[in-house]
């Protein structure tokens, strides 16, 4: 039955004490997601996966404006808020959908368990990226995965390349800057702008292939190495970046739409109002 995002309640507090998600540990939240978003899959293969919803999800942190779900979730999942199944004569419609609003609900739950631990994160001073405190983005080492399979588990694999660590996660960031430019507008002040640029750069590095040697393996201290040290280093510089984006707009506070103010007739004009009469005699006296 299709169903509205605004006819679900969409309070946090309320959200997060539905049954076995308050205790759910990190990793299982992340399984419980993918679940979610495996199963949209099936409706609508084009469904994202977790690492670039995390990056967009911390996009939608830093952005300037606080934008509601009813506006962002329905562009990340391709969403029609008419009706949720949309399904065509095939069984599959132009976009996704949750099975239920039950499902719904629950990624909810969990999404905004994941919103809350990045907030924290990001809210909290450390002084280096080690620091247990500090946010670490939930990335996926394709090329290290692939690399530890068998030669028969890897001739099965599609013939594409494999995304570079952290690129998902990239894309996922700069999507949500893209589809609201206008929170993203560099500010007036010289350096408050640059510190946005500088930012913005650090993560479309990311969203580069890694093309250095690979002399890392993040899975395990001696497994094969998938990437590169250069990589890990841009990686660093587009954490760090979403700590300055964040703390540059909370900063500067909401973006105020600028005030116009209506055109007032002269006294001898016509009455904008449709009377007929001179604006002094009629909505002017």
């Amino acid at each position: 039955m299709p169903f509205l995002l605004d006819s679900v309640a969409l309070d946090k507090h309320d959200l997060v004490q539905l049954p076995d998600v308050d205790s759910a540990v990190e990793g299982a939240l992340f399984d419980a997601l993918e679940d979610i978003l495996d199963d949209l899959r099936t409706r609508y293969d084009e469904t994202p996966q977790w690492e670039f919803c995390e990056g967009f999800m911390a996009a939608l942190i830093c952005c300037r404006r606080a934008l509601p779900v009813s506006e962002y979730l329905p562009l990340l999942l391709a969403l029609d808020l008419e009706d949720l199944d949309g399904a065509g004569d095939d069984g599959v419609g132009d976009g996704g959908s949750f099975a239920s609003s039950a499902q719904f609900a629950r990624f909810m739950a969990l999404w905004m368990m994941r919103w809350d631990a990045i907030v924290r994160c990001l809210d909290t001073p450390v002084e280096s990226l080690s620091d247990e405190a500090a946010y670490q983005p939930e990335m996926l080492d394709t090329r290290g995965a692939i690399a530890c399979m068998s030669e028969a588990e890897r001739a099965e694999l599609p013939s594409s390349q494999a995304p570079a660590y952290g690129q998902i996660w990239a894309l996922g960031f700069m999507f949500a800057v893209e589809s609201w430019p206008q929170e993203w507008a560099a500010p007036r002040d010289r350096d408050a702008a640059k510190w946005l640029d500088d930012a913005l750069t650090a993560i479309v590095a990311l969203t580069e292939d890694d093309i250095e040697e690979p002399t890392l393996c993040v899975y395990q201290e001696d497994g094969p190495p998938s990437v590169s040290a250069g990589r890990i280093n841009a990686l660093g510089d587009a954490i760090w970046a979403v700590y300055d984006l964040r703390n540059l707009w909370r900063s500067f506070g909401p973006r105020i739409a600028p005030v116009r103010a209506a055109i007032t007739p002269g006294r001898n004009d016509a009455c904008d109002c449709g009377s007929g009469k001179k604006y002094k005699k009629c909505c002017g006296a």
